[in-house]
C-alpha cells in the first residue's frame, strides 16, 4: 500500500481543515488506517485510527470531539476532519496503514506510511 496525505495548510485558531489520505494497492479495505502527527522538536504521536470496515474508530482525548476520522473504501481514501483547531495542533500529519486488525496506537503496528502534510494553526 502506498499512501499520500494532503490537505494541510495555514489556518487560524478556531478554523477547520480536512486532511485526506489517498491509498493505492489492493489491500486498503483490509487494513486499519490511522493518523499520527509530529510537532517540531517532539516525537510523533498517535491521533486517531479507524478499522478496515470503518465501523470502529478511536481518537486521543486531546482531539476527541474536535477531530473525526473516516474512510471510503470504494475510493481508497481516508480523511481527518479537524474542527476548532488550536495552535498546539500545529504539526506534520502522517497517515498510516496496518494489518493487525485492531485500533492500534503504536507506530510499529503500522507497516505503511505516507509523507506528512503540514498543518499550521496561528493564534
Amino acid at each position: 500500500v502506498q499512501l499520500q496525505a494532503s490537505g494541510g495548510g495555514l489556518v487560524q485558531a478556531g478554523d477547520s481543515l480536512r486532511l485526506s489520505c489517498a491509498a493505492s494497492g489492493r489491500t486498503f479495505s483490509t487494513e486499519t488506517m490511522a493518523w499520527f502527527r509530529q510537532a517540531r522538536g517532539k516525537e510523533r504521536e498517535f491521533v486517531a485510527a479507524i478499522t478496515s470496515s470503518g465501523n470502529f474508530a478511536y481518537a486521543v482525548n486531546l482531539v476527541k470531539g474536535r477531530f473525526a476520522i473516516s474512510r471510503d473504501n470504494a475510493k481508497n481514501t481516508m480523511s481527518l476532519q479537524m474542527n476548532s483547531l488550536k495552535p498546539e495542533d500545529t504539526a506534520d500529519y502522517y497517515c498510516a496503514a496496518g494489518q493487525s486488525g485492531g485500533l492500534d496506537t503504536l507506530e510499529y503496528e503500522y507497516q505503511f506510511w505516507g509523507k506528512g502534510t503540514l498543518v499550521t494553526v496561528s493564534s
